[in-house]
């Protein structure tokens, strides 16, 4: 996949773009978005990710179109958990509806950017040692059975770790704990003050760093190409916030999530170590040379995966389908 420098600035400046419209047309004037508003950007997002993948199949082909679909999924995926912890962080910093939006957008655009410098080590790696491939698929194994065995737990994890990040900036420079509008810094006594819109989005960017750990090797497992490891973790993060305020309050019933994603980085990285068992250099393993194992194709991969979602998304609401009764029948007042 031949992708030049100015087809890497054109992508960057129309994605850059998309996000600046976003902010311009939503995020400028404080709202808390309605329903229907949120459904409509997040289809649009949607729509617009897809037919992403139709220009890479006309351009680039079938092979990689099917590669970024594959991660495309995968990081959207991950991105809905993600929202677990994005929860705990405005109801801790007690961010009003209307400034969370902001909060959001600023911290998505933070991530990708993040995201951009895991892509390029990870590209890097890559090219120049092909068992970095050994490293990627045994660091997801051991990340599925650690989010199985820390499953119901893994948010609270999370939050100890934001706790450390906004304890260390509190020592560092003087804060606030009252809101200013929408400001990230305002002025108390003539003095710069750190309002805390701007630790919840401290605790939102390093949240969102540390999942890149898990999600950047694991689209690697898919594709190793940066331009469709780079492009879908846009698209995946580009609607984040219209799914924050569409799926918010089904976020508690999709109890299964966290399995149905601990299957999906296990079954990556058992893709991963066949794949560098195929390409094996290593002299202790076969004496350095390629092991013939089976290797799991694009298309494979994605059924696998959407139909993980599919079985963990039907059990997690079939399973709290009760509870659901049960709210509605309490009504409002409860």
């Amino acid at each position: 996949m031949q992708v030049t420098a100015l087809v890497w600035g054109i992508t960057i400046v129309v994605i850059l773009g998309l996000f600046v419209f976003d902010f311009f047309a939503h995020v400028r004037t404080p709202h808390e978005p309605t329903f229907r508003e949120s459904g409509f950007w997040s289809a649009v997002y949607i729509g617009l990710a897809l037919a992403f993948g139709g220009v890479i199949a006309w351009k680039w082909g079938g092979t990689f179109a099917g590669e970024y679909y594959a991660g495309f999924v995968t990081e959207k995926a991950l991105s809905v958990d993600n929202l677990f912890v994005f929860l705990i962080i405005m109801s801790t910093f007690a961010v009003p509806r209307i400034y969370q939006q902001k909060v959001l957008l600023i911290g998505i655009v933070v991530a990708l950017a993040m995201r951009g410098g895991f892509i390029a080590v990870g590209a890097a790696a890559i090219s120049a040692f092909s068992w970095v491939f050994y490293l990627f698929g045994f660091f997801l194994v051991y990340t599925a059975v650690k989010l199985l065995k820390e499953s119901g737990h893994e948010v609270e994890e999370e939050q100890k770790r934001d706790s450390r990040i906004v304890a260390l900036v509190k020592r560092l420079v003087p804060t606030t704990e009252t809101y200013d509008g929408d400001k990230l810094i305002t002025r108390i006594d003539g003095r710069r003050t750190v309002t805390p819109m701007l630790l919840a989005l401290l605790a939102i960017g390093f949240a969102d760093l540390l999942f890149a750990l898990d999600s950047i090797p694991a689209i690697y497992g898919l594709t190793e190409e940066p331009y469709i490891v780079f492009t879908a973790n846009a698209f995946a993060l580009m609607g984040l916030r219209q799914l924050y305020f569409l799926i918010g309050g089904l976020l508690d019933r999709l109890v299964y999530l966290s399995y149905g994603l601990a299957a999906i980085l296990a079954f990556i990285g058992v893709k991963l170590v066949l794949h560098a068992l195929h390409e094996n250099s290593l002299p202790f393993i076969n004496g350095g040379e390629h092991v013939s194992v089976p290797e799991i194709s694009t298309a494979v991969s994605l059924l696998v995966i959407l139909g993980i979602l599919v079985v963990a998304t039907v059990a997690s609401l079939l399973r709290t389908r009760g509870q659901a009764r049960s709210k509605s029948a309490s009504g409002p007042g409860e």
